[in-house]
């Protein structure tokens, strides 16, 4: 009955004494992890932040672009500006227009296509920018749980030697190794399952912005469209 004591409640058990007698491949799987746990909060704080602000903005930009203002003026008041969302694919649809114009541009069709790729290529740019370092999130939801689980079996591994080293079953022998492999499972999941919701929240989020300024780019392109027509038809007259 000797060889089935119980190790003392607690000793040498604590998390910070799981990692400091942990393998150094278990150490750098913990210390792996975490990192990867981290940066995933900080991802994810900065993208709640920069949808919210782009949400704002959209919805400002929009007030502004249907009060009547003429789109001359609208265009004058962003071109020298950083603009992001609708004011990017506005600003980029109003560049191409004065710039075809200003050449003398002859095929409105032509015309069309030019501001039509405008708008698509500020409206991919937008995107990406809204869906930069989602990647990181979902690498994270799913390689997260298997390099726990490396760290596992590795920690299992070690219980397993200190048996066969000491000969011994004693729970004081395997409960260090056995903790050290739990803690690394719990680490992934710390890691894995805030990254795997998150992602799902936020390429839904962008998904959502993205269709609010590709609606916008379509109603412009239309816009747009009805002047090319107008000014074709003055020529002609």
């Amino acid at each position: 009955m000797e060889n089935i004591a119980l190790a003392e409640p607690g000793a040498h058990l604590s998390i910070w004494a799981l990692f400091m007698q942990a393998s150094w491949v278990v150490k750098l799987v913990m210390l792996g992890l975490l990192a990867a746990s981290i940066w995933t909060w900080a991802i994810i704080v900065d993208k709640l932040v920069s949808y919210a602000r782009m949400r704002v903005a959209l919805n400002r930009f929009e007030q502004v672009f249907w009060s009547g203002q003429s789109l001359e003026e609208l265009y004058r008041t962003l071109a020298d500006r950083k603009t992001t969302g609708m004011g990017a694919i506005f600003v980029a649809a109003m560049r191409e227009w004065k710039k075809s114009f200003e050449k003398g541009a002859k095929s409105p069709l032509g015309l069309q296509t030019r501001i039509d790729k405008a708008m698509d290529l500020a409206l991919t740019r937008e995107m990406e920018r809204l869906e930069g370092r989602l990647g990181f999130l979902a690498t994270t939801g799913s390689a997260a749980p298997f390099i726990g689980l490396f760290g596992t079996v590795v920690g299992i591994m070690t219980s397993f030697q200190a048996i066969a080293a000491s000969k011994n079953t004693n729970l004081s022998v395997v409960a260090p190794g056995i903790a050290e492999a739990l803690l690394a499972t719990a680490i992934g999941l710390l890691a894995a399952i805030p990254a795997v919701i998150a992602y799902n929240k936020l390429s839904s989020d962008a998904n959502k912005l993205g269709v609010k300024m590709e609606g916008f780019a379509d109603e412009f392109s239309a816009i747009l469209s009805r002047q090319i027509d107008e000014k074709v038809m003055q020529k002609a007259a």
